[in-house]
């Protein structure tokens, strides 16, 4: 099939699918019980969309810390880019679900900047705006294809928010112990500087969390994954490691490192990191969050989240 043709099975997947779409509201309450798998679902996706609070950032620490993503392929030093991003969640027009700004601040993508609009009917397409810094005017479009990759990384638009619980079926695959350490980086000595030099370590303060395994099987059909497992804590519902399968044979890892806001919902998270490894290409991809980049339930006006501020990047 080609690419023409698979969008177009997309498409006509997605419009049958919103006859029974599967809204998640920010107003999702804590489940109470045993949660079933479309239920355990329904909370990863509140959990990843930050939907605890009203707004939440990564953005450049007052050291100059800031977020950085590192890719390599097998046996290459990794290259990198710097990244800020706002998403405001907090809306009441019966229209918009979030807003989402991403600005790349260094790499081969600086001065790219990506405005991303969700909305309440989850028919709709997303709407996106880029600033594209060498033409110096935003393009506006549809959402990407759902396998496309985020900033040339191992993340899909995808696994970084296009991908919603109905998109897939899932399976309760029971409970057991997360026994092992995430994955990150290993960076050289002689290459640990600049952007490289603060990489987060592997996270192993997860070991021995109780986590449901879950199984969740792609509705797309010929899709570049045919199921994924999740292990997703049971009490705050972070996924802390997601195992894509082809053939049923593993084709790609994503480790993500969790810690609490300090809230009162335990959904309320933040990331610290994110790893993903292809381990067909041996491709890998690390996107390292600083603990003081991090900001929510800001009093940011909305005006931020807007194509004048893409506009006026580098200005």
């Amino acid at each position: 099939m080609n690419r023409k043709s698979l969008s177009l099975a997309v498409g006509l997947m997605l419009a049958s699918l919103s006859a029974w779409a599967d809204n998640v509201p920010r107003s999702l309450p804590y489940p109470g019980g045993a949660p079933s798998a479309d239920e355990i679902a329904r909370q990863v996706y509140f959990v990843n969309h930050f939907y605890a609070v009203k707004n939440f950032s990564i953005e450049r620490g007052q050291s100059g810390s800031i977020t950085v993503i590192a890719s390599r392929s097998a046996g290459e030093e990794p290259l990198t880019n710097t990244v800020e991003r706002y998403l405001n969640n907090e809306y009441s027009d019966g229209e918009t679900k979030a807003k989402d700004l991403a600005i790349f601040r260094s790499g081969k993508l600086n001065g790219t900047g990506m405005l991303i609009v969700d909305f309440v009917d989850d028919a709709k397409s997303q709407a996106y705006s880029i600033w594209l810094p060498a033409l110096r005017k935003i393009r506006r479009f549809a959402q990407p294809a759902f396998d496309d990759a985020w900033g040339g990384t191992d993340f899909t638009f995808e696994d970084v928010t296009l991908r919603k619980p109905h998109h897939e079926s899932h399976e309760l695959q029971g409970k057991e112990s997360f026994n092992e350490c995430l994955m990150a980086m290993e960076i050289p000595a002689a290459q640990a500087s600049g952007n490289l030099a603060n990489l987060h370590k592997p996270a192993c303060n997860h070991k021995g969390r109780e986590v449901y395994k879950l199984k969740s099987t792609t509705k797309f059909q010929n899709w570049w994954y045919d199921y994924r497992i999740s292990y997703v804590d049971t009490q705050s519902f972070a996924d802390y490691r997601t195992e894509f399968f082809k053939d049923n044979k593993k084709i790609k890892i994503i480790d993500r490192d969790w810690a609490p806001l300090g809230l009162s919902d335990p959904r309320a998270l933040k990331w610290r990191y994110w790893y993903g490894k292809n381990l067909v290409s041996n491709h890998e991809t690390m996107a390292s969050i600083p603990d003081d980049v991090v900001q929510y339930d800001t009093a940011k006006d909305e005006s931020l989240w807007s194509e004048q501020t893409l506009s006026k990047i580098n200005r």
